[in-house]
Parts: structure tokens; sequence; C-alpha cells
């Protein structure tokens, strides 16, 4: 296969999982197919005429408060929508660099939020678990990634708005140092604390577009010059292990069951992989936390849509409306006030800090459902924002990396440190991923996608997405009369299909206590995938497949599932 023959089949297969999943409130708006696959003709000649393109391939997503150029900038609020001239900085150097951009995904409006559910083109829910919230306000970037329909998005984080998210669906998110991305054609929330941030499923492709990205672009008077050897990768900051900082458990306040425990169990991961582990003081940090809406310099936001809100009352979300209105009131000299009371916190984390390469926090408190939400929209909001809300104040990089599950639900941790050790927290990150958690990829392809009634049974043990895929086209796919209700795959020798697949990352130990509860007539062998893997996964005993419809036609079980259901009596 020639290399264009690949980015089409990666751009076909992409819309198809747009259609598979049936989540609408993802995207704002979604590119036509013919325009990305017009760009992935573009990217094949650049390749063939000899261009270094470091994200050559990736299909990408991007928030809808950043300018892509051909698509209306919304920032979550049509009345506010404009036609952008040219792409933001960000966006250019991701194409520059050989990404397709898919389209446009869904946001907290005006970027105010971390639950995802502040939108008039609906609450985003989460990506398997679609009565909980998906986390906000990157939330239509990180279930676009989560989902596996592209492979990295460009968010915004002033406050942990690519971090929340990220971790709610155990997946990347670098909020790197402030300015490091320009914010050159980004609708601002808080114009000197914003940052582009990426999502992606592994720290690799984040890090790689993350460095596409970066650099002064001579036009966002905050962008910064990139010191020498901000971005390398190192595990200890005198070249020994990395000295983390952890809290007192006690100091982590209130969080949900079984968080607390896999926050200890990431801790130990890094001890057991190398790390020394140092306890701190985070009350300076959680203090400067508190400042970012509860004093004065939330008058920031009113700054930049203030006035827009306040003429279009009807157009924005109540919940906006409300927090923006009352950013008008802080005086000048509250702003100055709390500015030299966040000089005193800075100072005060410094101090507690010292002696730490880096810091590792839970990344947010727990994961609410929709109906949580709609409760108490904004007391849930700000817990959530408990351990991000500080991290632009005092001018620190932060990463978010999945770190297992909790409750049946993925659980995630950050690694938090002063400004340009971007490429320090990205050390510690490998050094926590390759500690005792080694880990075994799983095909499946029914019951146990995600969103599925089993997936469950991943997510509990640990696992997370790591691609969406097909298998080889020597398969057969028949409707099992189980309960709940699961396709068998068999492989034949003639007549096969590629049949569409997940390949999920389970902890070895997770992996074991998993096969060992499969259910006859499931097996786990060896699956081949369409790049020519081989990858355990889910088969069938020959023998269930008596009487079973053979649904193979339909390429994948969501896509028979939404046929099924389509047709009388079925």
């Amino acid at each position: 296969m020639n290399a264009l023959s690949a980015l089409r089949e990666r751009v076909d297969a992409a819309y198809v999982r747009v259609a598979e999943v049936d989540r609408p409130e993802v995207w704002i708006d979604l590119r036509p197919r013919a325009d990305v696959l017009a760009d992935a003709e573009e990217v094949t000649r650049r390749l063939e005429a000899g261009e270094d393109l470091p994200l050559a391939g990736l299909l990408a997503a991007v928030k809808g408060n950043i300018d892509v150029a051909g698509l209306p900038t919304t920032a979550g609020c049509p009345a506010f929508a404009y036609s952008p001239e040219r792409d933001a900085t960000a966006v250019a150097r991701l194409r520059a660099a050989g990404a397709l951009v898919l389209g446009t995904t869904n946001l907290d409006q005006f970027a105010t939020g971390l639950v995802g559910t502040r939108s008039p083109y609906r609450a985003v829910r989460h990506a398997t678990a679609p009565e909980r919230i998906s986390g906000g306000s990157s939330s239509g970037s990180a279930v676009a990634v989560a989902l596996g329909i592209v492979d990295v998005a460009l968010g915004t984080d002033t406050a942990g708005s690519g971090r929340v998210p990220a971790a709610l669906h155990g997946i990347v998110g670098i909020k790197a140092t402030r300015g490091v991305v320009p914010a050159t054609g980004v609708v601002p929330a808080c114009r000197s604390l914003d940052c582009v941030t990426v999502l992606a499923r592994d720290l690799t492709t984040a890090r790689r577009t993350l460095l596409s990205l970066a650099g002064p672009d001579g036009v966002d008077p905050l962008a910064r010059d990139l010191p020498p050897g901000w971005d390398a990768v190192r595990r200890g900051g005198d070249g020994g292990p990395p000295v983390v900082g952890v809290p007192a458990p006690e100091a982590l306040g209130p969080l949900a069951p079984g968080w607390a425990e896999a926050f200890e169990a990431a801790v130990d991961r890094l001890v057991r992989a190398g790390a020394q582990v140092r306890q701190v003081d985070i009350a300076p940090l959680l203090a400067a936390a508190r400042l970012l809406y509860e004093g004065a310099f939330v008058a920031e936001r009113y700054a930049a849509v203030g006035e827009f809100v306040a003429s279009h009352p009807d157009d924005v979300d109540p919940v906006v409306g409300a927090i923006i209105g009352k950013a008008a009131v802080p005086s000048a000299h509250e702003l100055f006030a709390d500015m030299a009371r966040l000089d005193e916190l800075g100072l005060a984390a410094r101090t507690a800090l010292a002696g730490t390469d880096v810091l590792l926090l839970p990344t947010t408190t727990r994961h609410p459902t929709l109906a949580e939400v709609a409760a108490d929209p904004v007391g849930v909001n700000s817990d959530l924002g408990r351990f991000t809300n500080f991290a632009n104040l005092l001018d620190m990089a932060a990463l978010a990396v999945p770190a297992g599950a909790a409750d049946g639900l993925p659980f995630g941790v950050q690694l938090v440190g002063p400004a340009f050790s971007d490429g320090l927290l990205a050390g510690v990150a490998e050094l926590l991923e390759s500690g005792p958690r080694a880990s075994v990829p799983l095909a499946v392809v029914g019951a146990h996608l995600g969103g599925q009634p089993l997936n469950h049974q991943l997510v509990d043990r640990g696992g997370r997405l790591v691609a969406t895929t097909t298998t080889a086209p020597a398969y057969r796919l028949f409707a099992l009369d189980t309960n709940p209700a699961k396709p068998g795959l068999v492989r034949v020798a003639d007549g096969g299909a590629p049949i569409r697949a997940e390949v999920w990352e389970l902890p070895t130990a997770g992996f074991g206590d998993f096969v060992a509860s499969v259910p006859a007539p499931m097996t786990i062998g060896k699956v081949l995938l369409a790049d020519g893997s081989e990858v355990s996964g889910f088969l069938c005993e020959p023998a269930a497949l008596d009487g079973a419809r053979d649904i193979t036609a339909s390429g994948g079980w969501l896509a028979h599932l939404a046929t099924d259901a389509e047709v009388p009596g079925r």
C-alpha cells in the first residue's frame, strides 16, 4: 500500500468511526471528507518531495475556540461566531507538520468550565460512561481522542481545561509552560493565563505534537523564547533519580471512592521505578488555586468576552453568563491586592517545593454524573479544579497522564513543575509508565468496546483505549445468542473481511485476572490486525456458531447494532 492509499484509508476509517460512535455533540463543525482527502494528497506530495513532516498522517481535532480557516470559530456560542481568514498559529503549525484536521470540537462555552456540559451544542458525554461528564472545557477534543476518531487534539487550559478531561478519559494532556505555544488565533478566556494544550492517547504522540507547535510566532506578545534544553527528556534535575514531591494524604481533601488508594499506587509505582519521594506542603498551591475564581483575577474573563456576554444575554449559557457577568465587579485595587497575595503564595510554594524536581498530584477530585453537575453546576466545577487552578497563576508547567482506574473509571495524575520543566515532567512520566505496570494489548470487537455493556470490565482493571483499527481481512463475525448480546469472531481460510476493533491496554495483573474471568464460548487468542501485527483478542469457540447469524457484512458490532435497530421486529 502506498502512502496516499494509507492516508486515504485512515481518513475513511475516521469518518466511519464518527458514524459508529454516534456522538454528534463532540463536533461543532466536521470538515467534508473530500476536503480532508485533498489534504492527504497534499501531505503525500510533500513527503514524496522529501519534506520532513513529523506529524504526517496524524488525524487531528481542534477545540472550537481556536481558529481553523474555512470553519467558523464559535467558542461554543453560535451568536459569537466569526469566519477566520487564516489558521491559528497552532493549527497552521499542525498542518505544516503533516497532520490532517478533521474539524472543530465542542467545549464549555467561552472555555468557562471544567465539566463539558455548558454548550448550546449539547453536553459532551464521557466516551465510555455516557451518564457522566466528559470534563471540560476541552470536552469534545478529549472525547474525539478517547473514542479513537483522531490521534491528537488541540485544547486550551487556563484552569485545568485540558488536564481534567484528559484524566477522566485515561489519555495524556500536556499543559506546557505558559507561552510555549503561541495563542494567536485563540479566543481568550483569560489572556495572560491561556495555554494551547495537546491531548493524545500516548505521551510520545502528545510530545511530538507539542514540539511541532512550540516557539514564538512574532505575533503573540506573550509567546516566550524557549531556553536551550527546555524540552529535553530527563529524569532528575541533577542527572540522578528524580525527587518527587507528594502531599500528605490528609492535605488532598475529599476524593472519590478509591481515588486516594489509586494515587498512593501511582506514588508507589514511581518509588519502585527509582524515584525518591518527599512529602511537601501544598497549602500555598491550594490557596493560589482559590484566587483564580474567588478573587479579582476572574476580571480577566470579563475583559475577554464580557461586553459580548452583557449585550447577548439570551445567547449565552446561563451559568457561563453569571460567571462572566460577576467578573465585572472586582475593582482595580482588589486586583492589585490579589496580585500581591499571589506573590506571597508563590514564594511560599517555591519554599515548600525546594529540593524537589516535580510535584505529583491527582489531576482532579472525582468523576461526576451529568445529573450531579446539573444539580450544582458551580460547586462541582469548583471542586474539579482543586489541583489544577494554580498552575498558570504560578507560571508552572503541568502534564496529565493516566494512572490506572478507580471505582470502574479512569484515574489520572498530573506532574507539575516550574516554568520550562516540560522535559523533566515528560521524563518522570516515562518513569511512571515504566514502573511495575507492564501492559498487554487486547483487541475487542463486541460487548467490551467503549460504551458497550462490558467495557467496564476493562476499565475496572486499569485498561485504556490505545487504538481503533480493523482486523486483517481474514475473519467473519457472528451475532451470538448471549446475555448481554455479543458477537463471535472467527478466523477463516477464505471469504474473510476486515472487522472493526479497538485495542485496549491492560496492566499485566489486570490482563491475567480478566482472561481468567472470560466465560465460554468466548476465548482469548491471537488476532491479526490490519497493520500485520498480532495481539491477544476475543475469539469464539466454533461450536457456538451453530444457528448464529453471520453479520460480517456490517463491518463491525457497532454498525450491526445500529442497522439492526432500524429493522422492524429486531
